[in-house]
């Protein structure tokens, strides 16, 4: 049996404990009471840099690849037989209009113009004695020493004779001419080939003639691509309306660039459009034509192709570093008054002036965010920063750069 004073303070401290304890309950109930009553904090805005879609003049570049084509291109052959006695050219070399390529050997084509010289002689020589003799024949005529019929004979052999000289004359001319093919010269200026006929063989003329050579022209020169449709059209439409004159492809600007000349296009124009779609492709074939003074462009050679338009047109052009892609879609962040981030599908265009165009999905005057893209999602808030659309470095960035991405 527990004595009396100590059952006293075990009850005691009993009581204590348990005031304790509803105290401490009702404390974290009050607590709790409180926080369900006070709303969470709202996270802070996420800082962004924004800028101002705008409107500019532009002129909207499609992009292709094509292939280098000479204007000209000549086969050299032989229009006359012959050994072939010295060639006068570099392999792969420049050469000018008229400048001696091949040489076949002269000497019977020599032989034969000096014939042709003596034949004429001969001939003239007759001509001389027929008209002497017809001259006579017709002041005998008026003192009746001559017939008609001598006259008449006289005069035949003076038209015979002439024929023969124009005869003699002709063929010294062709005499002429064949001694000058022995001669090969450049028909045009441009840039020779490999040669497909050594010194000492024998080559035949006409169409059995041997190839001796190829010559391209090298300034200007085309470059043959395959337009798609609708970038074509949408070039042609900015040529103006000109009723009874042809189109001025000059107009349309296209730019070239090389696997050496990235950064500084080559300006030209558009030289040539086909006459037809094709169905099956649905694209058209056309030319553009560049100089070359240099003779660096060489036909066959790889470019890529940037085609104009005639005249400039409004367009909204935005950052690429504003653009984000979802699967198969782009979109931008529209930040608002009350400094929401508003997601927005775009369609975008070409790239002009180190910006890219946006077809539909914006208006101009919006504000969009530029930079801080991947730090936001839908409905975010933000603390927007004013900047440029562009800066002045990524105006010089080239274009392809800006497609590549």
């Amino acid at each position: 049996m527990i004595p009396g004073t100590i059952r006293h303070a075990l009850l005691g401290v009993a009581i204590t404990a348990g005031v304790s304890l509803a105290a401490l309950t009702a404390a974290v109930h009050g607590s709790n009471t409180a926080q369900s009553d006070t709303a969470p904090a709202a996270p802070p805005a996420t800082p962004v840099s924004v800028a101002t879609v705008e409107q500019r003049e532009l002129v909207s570049w499609a992009e292709f690849s094509g292939r280098l084509e000479a204007i000209e291109r000549v086969e050299i052959r032989s229009r006359v037989s012959g050994v072939v006695e010295q060639v006068h050219f570099a392999q792969g070399a420049l050469v000018k209009q008229g400048d001696l390529l091949v040489s076949i050997d002269q000497a019977p084509y020599q032989a034969e113009f000096e014939r042709a010289q003596a034949q004429l002689l001969a001939a003239e020589a007759r001509v001389a004695l027929a008209a002497g003799e017809h001259e006579r024949g017709q002041k005998l005529m008026s003192t009746q020493n001559v017939s008609q019929r001598d006259l008449d004979t006289r005069l035949n052999a003076l038209r015979e004779a002439q024929a023969n000289e124009r005869a003699a004359r002709a063929a010294l001319q062709s005499a002429r001419l064949n001694l000058d093919y022995t001669q090969i010269r450049a028909p045009i200026g441009g840039r020779i080939g490999r040669l497909e006929v050594t010194v000492g063989n024998l080559v035949a003329a006409g169409a059995n003639a041997p190839l001796l050579t190829t010559l391209v022209s090298v300034d200007p020169v085309y470059a043959g691509f395959n337009a798609d449709e609708a970038s074509l059209l949408k070039a042609l439409a900015t040529l103006p309306a000109e009723p009874g004159k042809p189109r001025d492809l000059k107009r349309i600007p296209v730019q070239m660039t090389t696997a050496t000349n990235e950064a500084a296009p080559i300006a030209g124009h558009l030289n040539f459009v086909d006459n037809g779609i094709d169905a099956a492709t649905g694209t058209v074939r056309v030319r553009a034509i560049f100089d070359n003074k240099d003779g660096a462009l060489m036909p066959g050679q790889f470019v890529r192709l940037r085609m104009g338009q005639a005249k400039s047109e409004p367009a909204l052009v935005i950052n690429e570093r504003a653009v984000g892609t979802d699967q198969n879609k782009k979109f931008v962040f529209v930040v608002g008054k009350d400094h929401k981030a508003v997601w927005r599908e775009v369609t975008l265009g070409t790239a002009a002036e180190g910006l890219r165009i946006v077809t539909s999905g914006l208006e101009a005057g919006e504000q969009i965010v530029v930079n801080g893209l991947q730090r936001i999602r839908p409905g975010a808030s933000v603390a927007p920063e004013q900047v440029p659309m562009a800066e002045r470095s990524e105006l010089k960035k080239p274009t392809t750069e800006l497609a590549q991405r």
